[in-house]
């Protein structure tokens, strides 16, 4: 698991939907996270390819439409994530001034 540097606040948003669900499909997370899928699904490549999440291709057939993509938190990328999610939460408690993403997110459950 490489670390990621710096987590902006869209990254700390789409950890916050994988810590949500054991399994996750793509689109439920660019639904989740009220971002568009040009900014969410570059995160997580970027979290797949530093060994943050695993992504599986849906194998049912039974299903009409295209394939889904599942992603699914590593359990040893778990704590930190958590640990991402919980300074950017306190980042916009403190800030006079939040960012438009977390300022459509409700963070009061933190």
């Amino acid at each position: 698991m490489e670390n990621l540097g710096r987590v902006t606040p869209a990254t700390a948003i789409v950890l916050e939907s994988l810590l949500s669900a054991e399994s996750v499909w793509g689109l439920q997370i660019v639904k989740d996270t009220d971002k568009k899928p040009g900014t969410v699904y570059p995160i997580l490549e970027r979290l797949e390819a530093a060994g943050w999440i695993q992504g599986e291709w849906e194998t049912t057939e039974e299903r009409k439409g295209p394939r889904r993509r599942y992603y699914r938190l590593l359990a040893e990328a778990r704590p930190l994530a958590q640990e991402f999610v919980r300074a950017q939460r306190s980042k916009i408690s403190s800030d006079t001034r939040p960012s438009p993403a977390f300022s459509k997110r409700a963070w009061s459950e933190a």
